[in-house]
């Protein structure tokens, strides 16, 4: 979903999806380098969860066999809001090429909701105001070619990892 409240001026793009976890599990896949890594690209995470603190993306092996030229950080940010784990707030920028770099950072909204015992709503909301690029690479119909699919790929593969204990492979 995108909505445009000033169409001059922002834009976000919202993705859903309900897991069958609970909101520990999925704070847990988003913010530990062990199972970010485990989903979507696989790209390693590093998260310092205090406000102000690093969000650091790594390249797997795979992509730097595929595009060697590839940095080693591929996605860079900072920690705003931390309330675990229901809400964690942050800064976006990603290095795939340098118009991404360029654009600057963006934000990303992440809001956990138990729906149940054992079924969490999961929400990302990305504010990709003034970042065309960024817009065209998160969404399912953007830029990227390998299991592109940006938010939509990785929240669809967090939650069969969550819910079966494996991922998608690209």
């Amino acid at each position: 979903m995108s909505t445009t409240t000033d169409a001059a001026t922002r834009t976000t793009e919202v993705f859903r999806v309900y897991i069958k976890a609970t909101p520990e599990a999925i704070w847990e896949g988003i913010t530990s380098q062990e199972w970010h890594g485990r989903y979507g690209y696989h790209a390693a995470a590093r998260y310092d969860p205090t406000p102000g603190g690093k969000y650091e993306c790594f390249a797997s092996d795979d992509m730097k066999q595929y595009a060697p030229e590839m940095p080693d950080v591929i996605v860079d940010g900072e920690v705003v809001e931390v309330d675990p784990p229901n809400r964690l707030v942050q800064t976006y920028r990603m290095h795939f090429d340098p118009s991404q770099t360029e654009e600057g950072f963006t934000t990303v909204t992440w809001e956990i909701h138990a729906e149940g015992d054992n079924l969490c709503r999961l929400t990302v909301t990305h504010d990709v105001t003034d970042a065309p690029v960024m817009a065209g690479t998160i969404t399912a119909d953007g830029a990227l070619q390998e299991g592109g699919g940006g938010w939509a790929w990785i929240l669809s593969d967090l939650k069969t990892l969550l819910e079966t204990g494996e991922a998608n492979q690209l």
